[in-house]
Formats: C-alpha cells, sequence, structure tokens
C-alpha cells in the first residue's frame, strides 16, 4: 500500500507493531504474576489451615485426607455458609485473598497507566512530527501564494501526503510559468508601445509641419500640391509602420496559427515578388528567379510569401541602379533552403549581429528607405513556423539571406 511508504507513516506503523507485542508480552507477564500469586495465596491459606488443624490435635493423616481433598459435601457446604464464606462474600473480609486482592490491583493498574503512557508518547510524537511538518508545508504555500518561489515543498520520501505536494509543487511551478509569462508579455506590450510612439513622433511632427505650411499658404497651388504628396507618404509610412508592429506583436504573443501545408516553392516565390517587380523595373534592377520547378516545402502560404518579399525588398533597398537581386532554391531529403542574394552595398560586420532587432538602422544605411521592421517581421514568421533565418554578408559586395524549412511534417 502507498500510505506504508511515508517514512513517518512506516515509523508510526512499525511503533504499534511493536506497542502490540509490547501488550502480549506485559499481558503473559502480567498472568504468570497473577497465577505465582494465586499460588503462593494457596500455599499460605494451607499452611494456616494445617497448622490450626494440628494445634487441635487432629492427626496428619486425616489433615492431609483433608487437604488433597477434591469432593464436596452437604455438610461441608453448610458450614462454609454459617461461616459465611460464600461467592457474595467481601474479598477483604477473607484471609489471604485480600492481599492477593490487593496486589492484583495495584499491578494491574500500574501496568495500565505504563501501556498507556507509551502509546500517548508514540501518538504525541508523531503528531508532532507530522504538524511540524504540515506547519512548514503550510509556510511555503504562503510563499507561493505571495509569488515567493525560493523555497519548495518536500519531497525526498513516498506516500500520499508526498504525492499531495508533489502534485502542489507542479502547480507552484505552472503558476510561476504563467506569472514569468505575463511579466514577459506585459514587458513586451510595454515595449512595443514604447516603440511605437517613439516611431510615430517622427512622421506625426512631419504631419504637423506640413499642415501648417498648407495653411500659411492655402493659395500657392504648388506649395499645397507638393506638401499634399509629402502628407500621403508620411501616412503610409505611418499605416506600414502600425500594421507591421501589428503583425510582429500577434507572431510574438503567439495569437497567429500558421496553416502549414504542402507548397509550391516556385508558386512561393511568385507571390513574394509579385508587387516588387514594377520597382525593380522602375530602379533598373533585375530579380532573378532560379530553382527546381515542381520542388515543394511545408510551410504557409502567405505568411511566407511576406517573409521572403520582405527580403527581396530589402534587396532592392540596398542595391545600386544596374544591381541583381537573386532567388533560388535547394534541396536535400529532408531540408529545403530558399537563398535571397544581392550584389548590392553589403553588410558591416559590427552590424550583421544586430540587423534582425527592431527599428535597428546601420548608419551606413541612414539614406535608404525603410523603417527597420522588414527582417525583424521576415525572422518571426520564418522561425514561428519552425524553420530557420540566416545572413552572409561582405560590405560592398553584397548579401545572402538564407531561408530553411522542412520538407517533411
Amino acid at each position: 500500500m502507498s500510505i506504508f511508504r511515508d517514512r513517518q507513516v512506516k515509523f508510526f506503523s512499525i511503533f504499534i507493531v511493536l506497542y502490540i507485542a509490547l501488550i502480549f508480552c506485559v499481558g503473559a507477564w502480567f498472568c504468570q504474576a497473577q497465577i505465582t500469586a494465586s499460588k503462593s495465596m494457596y500455599l499460605e491459606h494451607n499452611r494456616a489451615i494445617i497448622s490450626a488443624l494440628l494445634e487441635q490435635g487432629i492427626s496428619k493423616e486425616i489433615i492431609a485426607n483433608a487437604i488433597f481433598s477434591t469432593d464436596t459435601s452437604v455438610a461441608g457446604i453448610e458450614l462454609s455458609n454459617y461461616l459465611g464464606i460464600t461467592s457474595y462474600t467481601i474479598g477483604s473480609t477473607l484471609p489471604h485473598f485480600s492481599q492477593f486482592q490487593n496486589q492484583f490491583w495495584l499491578m494491574f493498574f500500574g501496568s495500565c497507566t505504563c501501556m498507556i503512557i507509551v502509546l500517548l508518547i508514540g501518538i504525541i510524537s508523531f503528531l508532532r512530527i507530522r504538524n511540524k511538518l504540515y506547519q512548514r508545508a503550510e509556510k511555503i504555500i504562503d510563499n507561493y501564494i505571495n509569488n515567493d518561489y525560493s523555497c519548495h515543498l518536500p519531497q525526498d520520501s513516498e506516500g500520499e501526503i508526498f504525492h499531495l505536494f508533489a502534485s502542489v509543487e507542479q502547480l507552484a511551478t505552472m503558476l510561476q510559468a504563467k506569472n514569468e509569462t505575463e511579466h514577459k508579455t506585459k514587458e513586451f506590450l510595454k515595449s512595443t508601445i514604447s516603440d511605437i510612439s517613439h516611431q510615430l513622433k517622427t512622421p506625426l511632427a512631419a504631419l504637423m509641419m506640413y499642415q501648417e505650411i498648407i495653411e500659411s499658404e492655402p493659395d500657392n497651388t504648388n506649395t499645397v500640391k507638393e506638401f499634399s504628396q509629402k502628407i500621403g507618404i508620411a501616412l503610409k509610412r505611418m499605416e506600414q509602420l502600425i500594421l507591421s508592429m501589428l503583425k510582429i506583436t500577434r507572431l510574438d504573443t503567439g495569437n497567429i496559427l500558421f496553416d502549414k501545408r504542402a507548397c509550391s516553392v516556385q508558386e512561393l516565390i511568385k507571390n513574394a515578388i509579385s508587387e516588387l517587380t514594377t520597382r525593380a523595373t522602375q530602379e533598373k534592377k533585375q530579380l532573378i528567379v532560379q530553382g527546381t520547378p515542381n520542388q515543394t516545402v511545408i510551410c504557409d502560404m502567405d505568411w511566407t510569401s511576406e517573409a521572403i518579399g520582405n527580403l527581396v525588398k530589402n534587396a532592392l533597398d540596398h542595391t545600386e541602379a544596374g544591381g541583381v537581386i537573386e532567388i533560388t532554391w535547394e534541396s536535400t531529403p529532408t531540408m529545403l533552403r530558399i537563398l535571397v542574394y544581392d550584389n548590392g552595398s553589403g553588410i558591416a560586420p559590427e552590424d550583421i549581429h544586430h540587423i534582425f532587432k527592431r527599428f535597428y538602422r546601420s548608419k551606413y544605411s541612414l539614406n535608404t528607405p525603410g523603417i527597420g521592421l522588414g527582417l525583424p517581421l521576415a525572422k518571426s514568421i520564418i522561425e514561428g513556423q519552425g524553420g530557420l533565418i540566416s545572413v552572409q554578408s561582405v560590405l560592398h559586395e553584397g548579401t545572402t539571406f538564407s531561408v530553411s524549412f522542412l520538407t517533411k511534417s
């Protein structure tokens, strides 16, 4: 039984077994003592009778026959009744028996008292040890309630109470993890709100300035037209910023469930660059797509297209006119890797470990378009599906982004 795996219960059970054995031993000793006392009383009584009869001149033969006789006569019974020796006679009035009776009760109450004391000592000791365990557990659980998880419930033994402690400890671990998650979520939201607020200050200030210029020169058509266009650009930047931040926030908090299925890589790349081919043509940059047509990859088509599109967009931002952006893919039995290469400005060694941070802008790319969220968003999308994203770059020579996915679920 699992209850006897508890060390304290096991020791108390051993004590009970020993106590029962002690009861039998004391009982046996008590019975033997009473037998001995009864025999002594019987002998003393017979000796007194023999002595009295001898003094009366009764022969030894008659006395011996009387002492060893087991027969009872009517005359003997009548004489006993006449003398007051009956079953109703008070024991204290009978010679020798009075002493035996006093000795019996003294030994009985003495033995019972000792046995009760031993039992009480065992029970009280067990309850005190158990009570200390409960008080310790109560203190630790109170600490858990107050979000203090520095101490832990004892789990160094087996038994029902320690199984309960293990369950409470598991619950405390879950609560601790939940509290830490809530704390991280609060910090994340705080950081996100701070980032959005900081990034909106510049376009909002620009909008206010443009609006003041238009108000000050309402009759100047060229001025109104110029700054209206700038207002439109600023509004688009704000919209892009807010949408990107919302997407990253939803991805990082796990509020997006990816619809992962087998997708054609060729179709994936086509969706990713569909809105960028016109820009590449206008900027006189060449987009080259190469890869096995029938290759498939397990991913969410829409989100992955956006991630790869952000990589291509980043390549366009950092490539001069006449530059080349290549999108290729290669496969192994278990992995498929999509490569986005450009021969643009490249990434400085001191920047390469920071490019996936939000709003990070290198000192070498302050004049390039973008808000610093395209690469972080791509990383969140790829890693959110269990993929990997990495980068290799040489300053002034070009950059290659690598996206890897499992080809089998």
